[in-house]
């Protein structure tokens, strides 16, 4: 779909007073991550026995709710997070962002939700890339960052799925997570909170998925730490994801790799495209279970030759000393690896159109 037609959709209501270019000129020149909005946002509206209407792109700014608002008594909130990317011809570049709008829709089923249709969902991203295209960076290692979410928006007090809902689209411009490239990060494995339990909502991209970690995160940087690692629920001994990000075990010796299984953990986007392409370096992928113990031991030994997390955010990233109440020891060698760095430059080659996309994961628009 084009621009254009992305836009037909949408009532227009266009801010009548964007932020002066030079303004944002100074902002896209180091913007962080989450700190600045573009000008306009998408929104969307449900009702039952109505569906989805009232499609918008309007100016960026609050949100008239009720204190009884059903999201800020029940949680009925989903979100995704993905980036557009400049590229050296000038266009614009999504990845995978289907993957996103089906991850979505799971999403919304597990808290029981309406599913926002694909086309749609596709369709708002491009809209308010047309309408706020010169807000996406053209730094190296920048994007746009776009945060889709849904919440739960009738006034009511009572334990049921609400009748109405809002989606919305905002982009948030971000510099490189890493400006002096990616270095090993400190993780603490959480030994008294969990995330996530079979039956839970630990698949789903929910807000009180990310609640639940601000305690052991926070925690974690107590004792150093940039992230944190949460054991299973069941059994406290299996790895089951950091804190925002999918984790990999790397055997070089043996040219394998291991990464635990879904379930209980968020079916990462970057996750699945990291799996394809270490296969495609001559990587044995296992996704199973991965114990702590066997993660010490196997650290200890040297057969574990590096370990690193992945994520929209982030991409990847090597993961460098490993602490808990009972001591540290170091995740592998504590530097960034051969595959952690081939993946990593493989990924963001695709991203930002710089290498040909064979398994056609990336969109661009305009």
């Amino acid at each position: 779909m084009s621009g254009s037609a992305a836009l037909a959709q949408f009532e227009i209501l266009r801010n009548p007073q964007p932020l002066p270019d030079a303004e944002r000129a100074a902002i896209l020149e180091n913007p962080g991550f989450g700190r600045f909005f573009t000008d306009h946002m998408v929104t969307v509206r449900y009702a039952e026995g109505k569906g989805w209407h009232d499609a918008r792109i309007e100016p960026f700014g609050p949100l008239s709710l009720s204190p009884a608002t059903a999201v800020l008594h029940y949680a009925q909130e989903i979100f995704e997070g993905m980036k557009a990317y400049s590229r050296p011809d000038g266009s614009v570049g999504l990845f995978r962002p289907w993957e996103n709008a089906r991850r979505f829709q799971r999403s919304a089923q597990r808290m029981a939700m309406p599913e926002l249709p694909e086309e749609l969902f596709l369709a708002s991203l491009e809209a308010i890339l047309s309408i706020d295209r010169e807000w996406i960076p053209t730094t190296e290692d920048s994007s746009l960052y776009l945060r889709p979410f849904m919440f739960a928006s009738e006034a009511f007090l009572g334990v049921r799925p609400s009748l109405e809902y809002i989606y919305g689209v905002i982009a948030s411009p971000a510099g490189a997570y890493f400006k002096a490239g990616p270095k090993p990060v400190n993780m603490w494995v959480s030994q008294e909170y969990t995330r996530a339990a079979p039956g839970g909502t630990g698949a789903a991209k929910c807000g009180g998925n990310y609640a639940t970690s601000l305690l052991p995160q926070a925690e974690a940087a107590k004792h150093g730490c940039e992230q944190v690692v949460f054991l299973d629920a069941v059994h406290r001994k299996y790895v089951d994801e950091l804190g925002g990000m999918n984790v990999f075990f790397v055997y070089g010796e043996e040219k394998r790799v291991i990464t635990p299984e879904l379930g209980t953990i968020l079916p990462g986007i970057t996750r699945d495209a990291v799996i394809t392409l270490a296969q495609e370096k001559g990587y044995e992928v296992i996704e199973r279970r991965y114990g702590i113990d066997e993660w010490k031991a196997d650290a200890a030994s040297g057969a574990l030759t590096e370990v690193f997390a992945c994520g929209t955010a982030a991409v990847v990233t090597p993961i460098g000393n490993v602490s808990d109440h009972t001591g540290s020891f170091p995740a592998s060698g504590g530097v960034a690896g051969p595959l952690t760095m081939d993946l990593r430059s493989a990924l963001l080659a695709i991203q930002y159109g710089e290498a040909e996309d064979v398994h056609g994961w990336t969109t661009t628009v305009g």
